[in-house]
Formats: structure tokens, C-alpha cells, sequence
């Protein structure tokens, strides 16, 4: 994966994110496992901050980026959400999916990359069009 070499992520989604990952490996739905020990690979390499000390050009759970694919030159905006939030058609693409989990911690201007059914995709950060930490909503 392509990325700046020091990812964040806030305290906050730390922890979220380790009960999510604790669920799914206890849980009797098998199916996300693969993406639980991506995501956890992820976490392993990241820099956990204060939510308040989260740079303002920093992914994070529930933000909203405005993406470029780099193949197709399309461009979407997507909200990182918990799966159980996730809605495509507005959206909303949990952190088990392979795009959320590779753009989570990265930063404007990133490009990302990572596998996804029949091909590897690589996106470019445009834009946070919304980044729950530098808004202020700190307890989303």
C-alpha cells in the first residue's frame, strides 16, 4: 500500500476499532475476518493521538473525502462509517472494506492503493470534505 510514513488515528477510534475487531474475531460470522486483520495490521503502524491533536488533513472514522481514482480518473466522495452504518448509496463504506481500511490515517494529497475484486485500485486523497475532529464533534 502507498502511503505517507507516519498514518494517525485518534484515541478515540483506537479504541472503537479495537472492540470492533475484538466482535468480529469472537463472533460466530467468519466472513470478515480478512478484513479484521487488515485493519488491525493497519492499526498496529499507526500513530494514536488525542482526538484534538489529530492533524486537520488526516482520515479518520467518519470523515467525508473526496477521492480520485487513478485508472479511470473518476472522482466519488465517501464517509468512513462502523459497518454498521455503512450504506453504498450514500456513501457510506464501513472500515472493513478494503478502500475505508487503506484510506483510514492517510492524508490529503495521499494516494492509496489496495486490492479489490478483479483488480488493484489506486485513489488519490482531493479533498476532507469533513473530518469529525477538526469540526469539533469529537464524540461521534
Amino acid at each position: 500500500m502507498i502511503q505517507q510514513a507516519t498514518i494517525y488515528i485518534s484515541e478515540t477510534d483506537r479504541k472503537r476499532l479495537g472492540k470492533l475487531i475484538e466482535l468480529v474475531r469472537n463472533g460466530d460470522d467468519r466472513s470478515n475476518l480478512a478484513y479484521v486483520n487488515k485493519l488491525e495490521d493497519e492499526l498496529e503502524f499507526a500513530e494514536v493521538v488525542a482526538s484534538e491533536d489529530i492533524p486537520p488533513d488526516v482520515v479518520t472514522m467518519r470523515s467525508k473525502v473526496r477521492l480520485k481514482d487513478l485508472d479511470t480518473n473518476e472522482e466519488n466522495s465517501y464517509s468512513i462509517v462502523f459497518p454498521t452504518e455503512a450504506n453504498f448509496d450514500e456513501g457510506k463504506i464501513s472500515v472493513l472494506a478494503p478502500m475505508a481500511t487503506a484510506l483510514l490515517g492517510s492524508r490529503l494529497g495521499a494516494t492509496v492503493e489496495f486490492e479489490a475484486p478483479g483488480r488493484t485500485r489506486r485513489l488519490k486523497v482531493l479533498e476532507l470534505i469533513y473530518q469529525p475532529e477538526s469540526a469539533g464533534d469529537l464524540n461521534l
